[in-house]
């Protein structure tokens, strides 16, 4: 039987991450040699990420990556099945390697077959599955790549990253701003220009049905209905539909016997109301039509563009929560 020393199950568990107690039996399994007893503690990986490969992995860490030219930047997720798993150092220190990694390479399959110490990024993810006894994989994995990249990241749990058309003096400011945005509110496209207009037609649809049931069992209750629009993006708001808006305004200011000569006061602030209420999904959805969470006496565009000549490029976001 091979002399085990607490030196070789020292150096087993440096390697690998795993217990003492499972580097000893390893190493006795193996007679003592080093690279069985890895190949052992890899076998029990592989029998335990079997056993729960149907389990829900949806806590987890995520992590921001950039290079150091701040033109290519990478959020992903380590994903684990409980959140007394993320808060183990190791586990974070584990998740911030596998960032570094994938900014590396181009693709979620890249990374997998990535080298990782000897061993392919799948590899050391069976090889944790068995030390952690969770099931761990890499969840969300999204690049981007601009003339300037930032990113945000909110308590391990949500990432951002932000790409901006030029590396102005304050795109490090900028680009933070807005990925916390994006964090925040959860952006699904970049402006309410890149709508399609069989999806704005149908969620306008569902969203005026879903207020008219609404309104019924409030009318019921005698409580105030909620405001039906007509649109819920910029995009159907045409010229055409905006001038009828103001004709409308003004028809309902003459009812009330208001003055013409102070139409003028009152007008464009009632449009300005109007395109407010009939805009619900840019406000949601559209990332630089969304009011800007630091100041929402604008929007995220105004925001950018107030700081100089960079515009926002593109956005990616990894969310566990």
């Amino acid at each position: 039987m091979a002399n085990i020393t607490a030196a070789d199950v020292k150096k087993l568990r440096e390697a690998t991450g795993a217990g003492m107690m499972d580097c000893k039996k390893a190493l006795v399994e193996a007679e003592g040699d080093f690279d069985n007893a890895v190949t052992v503690l890899r076998k029990k990986g592989q029998k335990v990420a079997e056993k729960r490969a149907d389990r829900d992995s949806s806590e987890g860490v995520v992590v921001a990556k950039i290079n150091d030219a701040n033109t290519r930047g990478v959020v992903v997720s380590l994903n684990c099945e409980t959140d007394f798993v993320t808060k183990n150092d190791t586990f974070v220190e584990l998740a911030n390697k596998m960032g570094d990694i994938a900014l590396s390479v181009n693709s979620k399959d890249e990374m997998l077959a990535a080298d990782f110490d000897g061993m392919t990024v799948a590899e050391k993810l069976i090889e944790q599955t068995g030390v952690i006894g969770e099931k761990i994989e890499i969840g969300g994995y999204e690049t981007l790549e601009a003339p300037f990249v930032g990113s945000y990241v909110h308590g391990n749990k949500i990432g951002a990253l932000v790409g901006l058309t030029a590396a102005t003096d304050n795109a490090a400011e900028v680009a933070k701003s807005v990925s916390m945005q994006v964090a925040s509110m959860g952006a699904t496209t970049l402006s309410y220009k890149d709508f399609d207009p069989a999806y704005v037609a149908s969620e306008t649809e569902a969203r005026i049905a879903a207020i008219e049931k609404d309104n019924i069992e409030l009318g019921r209750l005698g409580k105030t209905l909620k405001n039906v629009p007509q649109y819920i993006s910029m995009s159907q708001l045409t010229p055409e539909v905006l001038a009828q808006a103001e004709a409308d305004i003004k028809e309902q200011l003459k009812a009330e016997g208001k003055p013409e000569q102070i139409w003028d006061k009152i007008v464009p602030g009632k449009v300005e109301r109007f395109v407010a209420d009939n805009t619900t999904l840019d406000h949601e959805q559209a990332l630089l039509d969304q009011r800007f969470i630091m100041d929402d006496s604008q929007n995220v565009a105004e925001f950018v563009a107030s700081k100089g000549d960079a515009s926002v490029q593109g956005f990616k976001r990894v969310s566990l929560t």
